[in-house]
């Protein structure tokens, strides 16, 4: 009866893709469509075809990993596998950490973007001080442990993933199969070739599919881990992959290219209103506005929740004892991601957040390829595939970012250094005399630093 009891505790195959799904199908589909069409034009349903393959490859990785270390660690636990206690596990999984906090800056951007679309065009200036509200609010919830977060996850989940599909299977009815010439030159620059722009547009597609990660720290809490986890991961890329690459369609049947990138960062309800009125665009805006408040609100928790894993396993400073506050680690990841929201665009903070996951993906794909092989079976052609495609869509949004906005690559430098720097001095100072660290720790993880 006992271990019934347990079992009835965890999460079943069908609750890990619903909310794996509901993580992915998130806000960051209603800002980055605009964004993608941008660059490549009508090809931007493509995009996210092409996304879904290179996530596909990277998702091996992850799922060998949850196969063989399912736990709540996630990808904090699998950097440590890899490259053991130290900087390096330390320097990316904190990039992992930024990468969340910057998608929490997005998310409560699109907030404010796609609100304003109630209220005439003059308030138009107001969306980040919304996103600001926005992260109050979702620190607030957080800080006074509401049960709500919990008890409305689900119902906010179905709401987004049923509520885009809708809009997307009823539009490409509608509007019908778009016609995809690819003739468009981006407007970022002329001396791209629509080729490479494609390539770099991948940065930003990934993006939207990133969510997948979040799966993983269902380890310790789903039935039969060492595969559901995998299972869950593959399943929840193929439905949203269908959803966006239908989503995009009927976006693309319902707008010109112009039009899309002139609205890029309210896309979808512009694109709802030609096909179905004025209702059409308020219930896409409400939809929208469902996805952000509830994306944010789960999202400092999971951000907070891994700062708060990385201090207690000294990777990161001990912040609980900086001062009296409660819930330091909430605190600190709602301050930083309202900095994002007030200072960067929404274009700028999806780009810093897709060069901020690359880098960590990568690092995920190299661990299992020089460390683990001896540990984990798996076939090493695929994780270094995953490491060619990453690092060809990542050289090539550097270099696009570098001719059109090289303030992203500074700050991203910038954020990069600080956090290999204070790593390293940290690391230093938690060594003892015989080049150990203590790091609270299970004996297999001490491994090379």
């Amino acid at each position: 009866m006992e271990k019934s009891n347990v079992e009835k505790d965890k999460i079943s195959l069908i609750g890990s893709v619903s909310l794996g799904t509901g993580v992915m199908i998130g806000a960051g589909i209603f800002v980055l469509m605009g964004q993608i069409a941008e660059l490549v034009g009508s090809l931007f349903p493509l995009a996210f075809v092409a996304g879904a393959i290179v996530v596909g490859f990277s998702s091996y990785s992850y799922v060998k990993f949850s196969n063989a270390y399912p736990s709540s660690g996630g990808v904090v636990k699998f950097l440590t596998k890899s490259y053991g206690p130290g900087t390096v596990a330390g320097t990316f999984s904190l990039l992992m950490y930024v990468s969340m906090v910057v998608s929490e800056s997005l998310v409560a951007g699109t907030f404010g973007a796609y609100t304003l679309r109630l209220f005439p065009e003059q308030y138009s200036g107001y969306a980040s001080i919304l996103g600001v509200i926005l992260l109050a609010v979702a620190y607030i919830i957080n800080i006074s442990g509401n049960k709500i977060i919990g008890a409305t996850a689900t119902f906010t989940a179905i709401i987004k993933v049923a509520g885009i599909a809708i809009l997307a299977i009823s539009g490409l009815v509608i509007s019908g199969l778009p016609n995809i010439t690819g003739d468009y030159m981006n407007s970022i620059d002329q001396h791209f070739s629509s080729e490479f722009a494609f390539i770099a547009a991948l940065a930003l597609s990934i993006l939207a599919y990133k969510g997948f990660t979040t799966i993983t720290n269902q380890g310790g809490d789903i039935l039969n881990p060492h595969k559901n986890v995998g299972r869950s991961i593959i399943i929840s890329i193929g439905i949203c992959t269908v959803i966006y690459v239908t989503l995009a369609l009927s976006v693309a049947g319902g707008l010109s290219v112009s039009e899309i990138i002139e609205a890029k960062d309210y896309a979808l309800a512009a694109a709802a209103k030609p096909i179905f009125g004025n209702l059409g665009s308020t219930l896409t805006i409400v939809l929208a506005i469902v996805a952000t408040v509830s994306g944010v609100i789960a999202s400092v928790y999971s951000a907070s929740r891994m700062f708060s894993m990385l201090s207690s396993m000294k990777q990161v400073p001990d912040i609980n004892k900086i001062g009296k506050f409660k819930k330091p680690a909430l605190i600190f990841t709602v301050s930083l991601a309202i900095l994002l929201t007030v200072f960067f665009d929404l274009t700028r903070i999806a780009s810093l957040g897709a060069i901020f996951y690359l880098i960590m993906d990568i690092a995920i794909h190299w661990g299992l390829i020089r460390y683990l092989k001896k540990e984990v079976k798996f076939n090493p052609v695929i994780p270094i595939v995953a490491i060619v495609m990453d690092v060809v869509v990542l050289s090539a949004f550097i270099y696009l970012k570098f001719v059109n906005d090289p303030f992203v690559l500074i700050v991203a430098a910038i954020g990069i250094l600080l956090i290999v720097v204070s790593e390293r001095i940290f690391m230093k100072f938690h060594t003892d005399s015989e080049g150990k660290m203590n790091m609270g720790m299970d004996d297999d993880m001490m491994k090379k630093s």
